[in-house]
C-alpha cells in the first residue's frame, strides 16, 4: 500500500473563506478566483 489517502481538501483564501458568497452576474468572473464565468463554476450548482 502507501498510497495516497486521497485529494486533499481545497483551502479557500479569497472572498469565499468565510462562507459568504457575493452576488455576481452569472457572466462575472466567479469570486472564487478559478478565473471562469460564475455559471460554469461555482453558479452551476444553484
Amino acid at each position: 500500500g502507501g498510497g495516497a489517502p486521497g485529494p486533499a481538501p481545497r483551502i479557500l483564501t479569497g472572498p469565499m473563506a468565510a462562507g459568504t458568497v457575493p452576488r455576481v452576474g452569472r457572466n462575472e468572473p466567479c469570486p472564487c478566483g478559478s478565473g471562469k464565468k460564475y455559471k460554469k463554476c461555482h453558479g452551476a450548482a444553484s
